[in-house]
């Protein structure tokens, strides 16, 4: 039997980590996997709370690389304890079922932040006029950092101008992005 333990952690989110691997070259693409498998079977109990998923992180933290599955979750007027609450016991009992995480981890289920990242178009399209960091993959215009005011979002790229200056930023590009709230307002 594989001991499990969870914790529901409420609390915003400032920054965004990105997970390294070292070692094992297809690590990478069994934790995306995972990571793709709980976002299936977290989507449904999250929509039946009214809420959207926003981002899954399966990480390594620590010098023992304990694993930590987080679970960044929204709703029209913010995520409450109640809902993030009771998705952490019934994703807890469905993880169990399907154990789709070799050995331990801990869960962790959150409302996004206030930098909040952005995914999917959808998340995008709600911050347009909006100021936003992306970070890309390869080099657009010879940059790869940006952070600028949201233009527009199509089904392929977003548009964003930093420096009154254009780019256009395929979403095949993106590697991280997030919502960058102005604390001068």
């Amino acid at each position: 039997m594989v001991e499990k333990s969870y914790t529901l952690v409420v609390y915003t989110k400032v920054g965004f980590a990105r997970f390294f691997c070292f070692g094992e070259p297809n690590l990478t693409d069994r934790t995306e996997a995972t990571v793709a498998r709980i976002w299936e079977l977290a989507e449904p109990l999250a929509a039946l709370e009214g809420m959207e998923i926003v981002d899954i992180e399966l990480r390594g933290e620590g010098s023992r690389g304990a694993k930590v599955l987080r679970l960044f979750l929204d709703k029209p007027g913010g995520a409450d304890v109640e809902s993030l609450s009771r998705l952490s016991r019934e994703l807890s009992e469905i993880l169990d079922q399907r154990d789709p995480i070799e050995g331990a981890y801990t869960l962790e289920v959150s409302s996004p932040g206030i930098n909040r990242p952005l995914k999917k178009p959808e998340h995008f399209s709600r911050f347009v006029g909006k100021r936003v960091r992306v970070r890309t993959r390869e080099t657009v215009e010879g940059r790869r950092s940006f952070l600028g005011t949201l233009q527009a979002v199509s089904e392929q790229e977003i548009a964003l101008e930093q420096d009154g200056k254009r780019y256009e930023i395929p979403f095949s590009l993106i590697e991280r992005s997030n919502y960058e709230h102005d604390w001068s307002a």
